[in-house]
């Protein structure tokens, strides 16, 4: 009764956690705030993109405490207090009135802490409810936060245009607070003991000794101590590193480039991450199949090419392959490595074990966009930031073949 009864409801704590992610997911629009924000109060595009950064940075950071207040308390408080500090921080911003630390307090501060708590709690509920599908649930609980953007980039375009960038900020942050207070509220774990109809742990001898039959799980003191843990610590954070720092800038990208107008390029920054939430799906679905190992291989070599050819780039469908291409790549790092974290370590601590690696995603947060962002005002173009990040990507692509990293392949 027990396995019946639980079956049925996992796929509505997949579906609420999806609904969370999207909500939260909207961070990732904020590219089409920038020249708004600039025209408004004359900020510069290193000062606006400091915003985002901070929000990224903080969101790394209090993943971490959040798992290990989910551990103590369940996820549903946990992925509450996550919206409703996210809704409120982006609202907050609508009082902004030309002072910029303001901004950083409400939308980066704020904001951040609620987009780390709300993000870590869906990756690891769901990999508890699915171990029969643990690479390809952890995409989709994280696909909805890359598709964020898809939603938020046109809307929030139409909203500055009609009513303007402050009222916009008022709108959609009590509109995402409440959704996500609501999608939070079905978050919770299985019942101890419970596993899919049907389904028996892998052993040792069909997995070796990663990956589903993992040995133990381990605490999170004895996973950090090893250096597994620090090889996907860096894999993650030169992955994000690269994705990011087009994301921050990509509107900019766009009408640079191609010479678009802004309504363009926010259109396109909106189909543009829809590879960002279709990466973090069939990367990590891929990576069940192929094994972790190779498909973060895959993932490095893929954006060297890319980044060298975007700045050679004009035309806006070729544009947008790139940078939809890109933006898989980037998702996919975030759908496979939490899988990869349950091989390696076992999913009970994933929480947390996961929650202090996402410290990468903060620190290459304020390292990319950061530098895209100063070396674009140095050089007066993207060119030279975009080929940097391509080398970059290239001498990565031997990281995931020389450590290992990934589940028995």
């Amino acid at each position: 009764m027990l396995r019946g009864m639980s079956r049925g409801y996992r796929w509505r704590i997949a579906a609420a956690g999806v609904v969370l992610q999207i909500v939260l997911g909207a961070v990732y629009a904020w590219s089409v705030f920038r020249n708004p924000l600039a025209a408004l109060y004359g900020w510069s595009g290193a000062q606006i993109t400091l915003t985002f950064t901070i929000a990224i940075l903080v969101l790394g950071f209090s993943a971490f405490p959040g798992g290990l207040w989910m551990a103590r308390r369940g996820p549903r408080v946990v992925a509450m207090t996550g919206g409703a500090l996210y809704g409120l921080g982006v609202f907050l911003a609508s009082f902004t009135g030309g002072r910029l630390w303001w901004l950083y307090l409400t939308y980066g501060l704020i904001g951040g802490v609620g987009l780390g708590l709300g993000y870590i709690v869906p990756v690891a509920v769901l990999v508890k409810w699915f171990p029969d599908r643990r690479g390809l649930i952890t995409g989709v609980a994280v696909g909805g936060f890359g598709a964020g953007a898809l939603i938020m980039a046109p809307l929030a375009t139409r909203l500055i245009a009609s009513l303007g960038v402050m009222t916009t900020f008022a709108l959609v942050g009590a509109a995402s607070g409440l959704l996500a207070v609501a999608a939070g509220s079905l978050m919770q774990n299985p019942p101890d003991g419970w596993q899919p109809e049907g389904w028996q742990p892998a052993t040792l001898a069909t997995t070796g000794s990663t990956g589903p039959g993992a040995r133990r799980d381990y605490q999170l003191g004895e996973a950090v101590r090893t250096g597994r843990w620090w090889g996907l610590w860096l894999i993650l954070f030169l992955n994000i590193t690269a994705g990011i720092s087009l994301i921050s800038q990509e509107a900019p990208i766009f009408q640079e480039l191609g010479s678009l107008s802004a309504a363009t390029a926010a259109a396109m920054v909106g189909v543009a991450s829809l590879g960002n939430a279709l990466g973090r799906v069939g990367w990590a679905w891929l990576s069940d199949v192929l094994g972790r190992r190779l498909v973060f291989a895959a993932i490095f070599l893929l954006q060297a090419l890319l980044f060298w050819l975007l700045p050679s780039t004009s035309g806006q469908l070729a544009l947008t392959t790139i940078a939809f291409v890109i933006l898989t790549c980037y998702g996919g790092g975030f759908g496979t490595m939490p899988a990869t974290v349950a091989d390696v370590f076992g999913p009970r601590n994933v929480g947390a074990i996961y929650g202090l690696m996402l410290t990468a995603w903060g620190l290459a947060s304020a390292f990319g966009p950061l530098l895209i962002a100063t070396m674009r005002e140095q050089a007066g173009s993207y060119a030279g930031s975009l080929h940097a990040i391509a080398g970059l990507m290239l001498i990565s692509t031997l990281l995931p073949l020389l450590a290992r990293v990934g589940a028995g392949r």
